[in-house]
């Protein structure tokens, strides 16, 4: 008997997936849990195994559409079993219909665009636009995207999450935000000899989230150069022991460390804007930027980080950044950060104004380290200055205005600065 392959559930309030690369095709032959397709949700890629050992029947779900949990991907079976395909459910949740609410006159016109307020598996909408997943009205409201204006390119043109995120990062804004001018990219003439590659999905997403958070948070840098030599001999004095447990004792770890000392020490960074107030999180929940080359990038958390020792940080980041350059992340792990790190350094790079990963208060970057000569000033005032050689990086802290000032910003920093330069 065929068996079914369905969209599962890879984590909390995921409800929607999208297909991103079939690794086996019609008439493959496969072994139960042996890799079947990847699909992405929140910019990771997954993994999903065949449930059982047999022949690709039949491919139902195509590359770069969405699907939601419990819908019908594949069908795996013996040669030759006829399958019908009339017969197969699209989805096996149920579309209701519902009557689109009477507009108020004494309130004006109402938006088309409403966001989900209930956990029901689909959300209708005008009879024009279909029916929409939650997960769709909810992109489509915190962009404030009228939906009348997105070209539907899922099943019987239904808008899928990625139709919406392709008109956010596109740059066209929506008329429920704003009644301005609508912003549309200048054509480009593709030139002989021109190559077009179609962005991904982590590209597509990267991009509506990069859009998002300069038009979300008014984005102010401010720089401090900090001295890593104690940081340097702690490291080459622990690296074979960190390396008997099984850890790579990174400077990141160190970093990790000295971000949280400064969001304890100013908890205003960790924190997030709400039009009632500032959200301070009790929990420090740590992003920390992982490339995937050319595939872009991706930020797993690490939840809990002021409770980690130096090892168990280190430990920690070894487990996520392997893990994101392996497609082994789970959802929840790029989920629920409250500040992040970005080490764009390892490419050579001083200097770098990251963007705010939001909603999180401000983004920490950090450059390539260098040895270099600085002065080191007398601290007895009876002695002369020095001239030393000292391993030494530039951290480009990148903060939300709304949420800190200067001095608030250059005291988190400092904080920063001061732990890594008196590590003991």
């Amino acid at each position: 008997m065929a068996t079914k392959v369905l969209v599962p559930r890879l984590g909390e309030g995921v409800d929607e997936v999208t297909v991103t690369k079939w690794l086996k095709q019609e008439g493959d032959t496969i072994n139960e849990l042996e890799p079947l397709l990847e699909v992405n949700t929140d910019k990771v890629d997954t993994e999903i195994p065949a449930p059982a050992t047999g022949t690709v029947l039949k491919i139902i779900a195509q590359e770069g559409i969405a699907a939601k949990v419990g819908e019908l991907l594949a069908i795996i079976g013996k040669p030759g079993e006829a399958v019908e395909v009339s017969s197969i459910p699209v989805s096996s949740a149920p579309v209701s219909k519902v009557e689109e609410p009477a507009l108020s006159s004494s309130k004006g016109q109402k938006s088309e665009l409403q966001p989900a307020t209930s956990h029901s598996s689909l959300v209708t909408r005008p009879s024009d636009l279909g029916f929409i997943s939650p997960v769709v009205a909810k992109i489509a409201a915190e962009h404030g995207v009228d939906l009348s204006q997105v070209n539907g390119t899922g099943l019987n043109g239904r808008i899928t999450k990625n139709d919406v995120l392709n008109y956010v990062a596109s740059g066209q804004k929506s008329q429920v935000k704003s009644q301005a001018t609508v912003h549309r990219p200048s054509s480009i003439v593709a030139g002989e000899g021109d190559q077009l590659i179609k962005h991904s999905t982590i590209r597509k997403q990267i991009a509506a989230h990069m859009l998002e958070s300069k038009h979300t948070s008014p984005h102010v840098l401010t720089v401090m150069e900090a001295d890593m030599l104690r940081v340097a001999k702690h490291r080459a004095a622990n690296k074979a022991a960190f390396e008997r447990d099984g850890v790579n004792l990174t400077f990141t770890a160190y970093f990790m460390m000295a971000i949280v000392a400064g969001l304890k020490a100013y908890p205003q960074t960790n924190s997030s804007w709400t039009d009632e107030g500032l959200l301070i999180h009790k929990n420090i929940n740590l992003g920390m930027a992982v490339s995937l080359g050319e595939d872009g990038l991706i930020v797993p958390v690490i939840k809990g980080a002021d409770n980690l020792s130096l090892l168990a940080m280190a430990r920690t980041i070894n487990d996520l950044a392997n893990r994101a350059r392996t497609k082994k992340l789970q959802p929840d792990e790029v989920k629920g950060g409250t500040f992040t790190l970005t080490n764009h350094g390892v490419s050579g790079s001083l200097f770098a104004f990251p963007v705010i990963n939001q909603p999180q208060a401000g983004i920490l970057g950090v450059g390539a380290m260098q040895k270099r000569v600085v002065v080191i000033p007398a601290k007895d005032g009876a002695s002369d200055d020095a001239i030393a050689i000292r391993p030494m990086v530039y951290m480009s802290f990148v903060f939300d205005h709304r949420i800190l000032d200067g001095a608030s910003a250059d005291w988190f920093l400092a904080k920063v600065k001061d732990t890594l330069e008196n590590w003991a």
